[in-house]
């Protein structure tokens, strides 16, 4: 019976505190989880709203490679008479 309590002593004051320590080494780095994860959160927020002007920069885009297209075509021309 000595030893039972003996047994109960030592888990007390040297296996709870440890594992108590360990938890709270957890519960610590779930929270800087937690709070990059609402910063990634928050980001991806914000990008989502800087987006709404992007269709119509790829027309722009579109409409100046067509024109830049037709004139490279056209020097490409010119230099093949110059050079044949």
């Amino acid at each position: 019976m000595v030893l039972w309590w003996i047994g109960n002593v030592i888990l007390l004051v040297v296996v709870l505190p440890v594992v108590i320590w360990l938890l709270n080494r957890v519960l610590a780095a779930l929270e800087r989880i937690r709070a990059a994860s609402d910063n990634v959160l928050a980001g991806g927020v914000a990008l989502v709203g800087e987006l709404d002007g992007l269709p119509e920069a790829l027309a722009t885009t579109d409409k100046t490679i067509e024109e830049v297209k037709v004139g490279a075509v056209r020097y490409a021309g010119s230099v093949a008479r110059l050079l044949g």
